[in-house]
């Protein structure tokens, strides 16, 4: 695909739409505009493959890496292999362990897998960082660490604020900022890409070109979605993610359970609503005329279109109706094998309905789990004893929390 001498218009909506900074602006627009002198920027994102499950978080970023193929440009996807070998050692509770190369090479097959789904794979270049830090000597480690001051890397946000908080930082996580932007380096990047928790080591990157003879790339760093609370960033750290291989059902109960102020920053960044029928939603909303319901039914629609398929979504949706609005059973319940009675712990556990007894408890205190002991036809009666013992009663409906069902069958 040829490089597009993209419009004004076109231009606007790349690098306004969810993006939160971008560095020099100007000169990128410029690139954009005069298509480069024909050649296609080398747009790069450094993905760490440290987990196999990725989220419609990661998503947003690599929509804006299509968006940039849509105009002729050349994903670069670099694999952090290498970094991911190490691991974090920093002590922290939520340190990186290292990981095997079997593992990482797991992970990345995976992530990659899931990350065509929404880049084109034609147009990407996918690159390792062992390829050039597996050669790398202490000299070079050396010579890289004399880029950089300590009062540079302690402007790092989390970096400052351990700093001042009196929690130790070490040497070797000065490291990972210095290795990020070397990717750069090696890669010849054009453009690179990341969420707002990435900005300082993208400018990294940017300092170091040009030591080694290269123009500084440029910088775009997308706004980051929170998760189902609504609160904190999406991640699986924290539970309150949607997995972008979520079942098209699951995908849209999970999406209807936002908080309604949540729902602009995700039409924005995981949909092709555009701005003028968005900002119509919002006045509308605030005036009263319009049912935020409503408008989260139509959010809800396009993202899992987006991720599954028209059908999948109205589909989504008319089970999501049927079972909260008109008070129904979803149709879709899996089946439970059940010979005898036995613990409701042990049956949530070992249905998949909690993580751990430890879990199932908890859910049980607080009020999420319910049996329909004569199945569609009869009433809801909420478990509220930990030692309950589930009956081997063909048809019974156990329900915990708002989505999640298993149908006893005896055997």
């Amino acid at each position: 695909m040829s490089v597009k001498q993209a419009s004004q218009k076109e231009i606007d909506y790349l690098l306004r739409r969810g993006v939160a900074l971008v560095e020099k602006e100007d000169d990128l627009r410029r690139m954009l505009l005069e298509g480069n002198k024909g050649e296609p920027l080398r747009v790069k994102l450094g993905v760490d493959p440290t987990h196999y499950e990725l989220t419609i978080g990661h998503a947003v970023v690599f929509r804006k890496l299509r968006q940039f193929q849509k105009l002729g440009h050349k994903t670069v996807v670099v694999i952090g292999d290498w970094t991911a070998r190490l691991g974090d050692p920093s002590g922290r509770l939520e340190a990186r362990k290292p990981l095997t190369e079997e593992q990482v090479n797991s992970n990345a097959a995976t992530y990659l897998e899931q990350f065509f789904k929404i880049v084109d794979p034609q147009q990407t270049e996918v690159r390792r960082q062992s390829e050039w830090f597996d050669t790398f000597t202490l000299s070079d480690v050396m010579r890289l660490l004399s880029y950089k001051t300590v009062a540079q890397m302690l402007e790092r946000d989390d970096f400052s604020k351990r700093y001042k908080s009196g929690i130790e930082i070490y040497l070797s996580e000065f490291m990972y900022p210095l290795l990020q932007g070397y990717d750069s380096v090696a890669l010849h990047a054009d453009v690179e890409l990341g969420g707002t928790d990435q900005t300082f080591n993208l400018l990294v990157g940017r300092e170091l070109q040009p030591i080694f003879g290269q123009k500084p790339q440029q910088i775009l760093t997308m706004n980051l979605i929170v998760g189902l609370d609504g609160v904190k960033k999406m991640g699986k750290s924290l539970d309150n993610y949607i997995a972008i291989t979520a079942p098209a059902r699951d995908m849209f109960g999970k999406l209807m359970s936002l908080p309604d102020h949540c729902m602009r920053s995700y039409f924005e960044a995981l949909t092709e609503v555009d701005d003028e029928e968005l900002d119509e939603f919002d006045c509308k909303m605030a005036e009263g005329t319009l049912n935020p319901r409503d408008v989260k039914l139509r959010m809800a629609r396009e993202i899992v279109t987006q991720f599954h398929n028209q059908e999948a979504a109205e589909d989504a949706q008319e089970a999501f109706i049927r079972q909260f609005s008109q008070r129904k059973l979803p149709t879709d319940i899996p089946d439970y094998q059940m010979s005898q009675p036995a613990p409701i712990v042990d049956v949530m556990v070992s249905a998949g309905l909690a993580a751990s007894k430890n879990k199932a408890r908890e859910l049980i205190k607080q009020g999420g789990v319910s049996l329909f002991l004569k199945g569609e036809e009869g009433e809801a009666t909420r478990i509220t004893d930990v030692e309950y013992q589930v009956p081997a009663e063909a048809g019974a409906i156990l329900k915990v929390g708002k989505r999640h069902y298993i149908r006893i069958k005896v055997s």
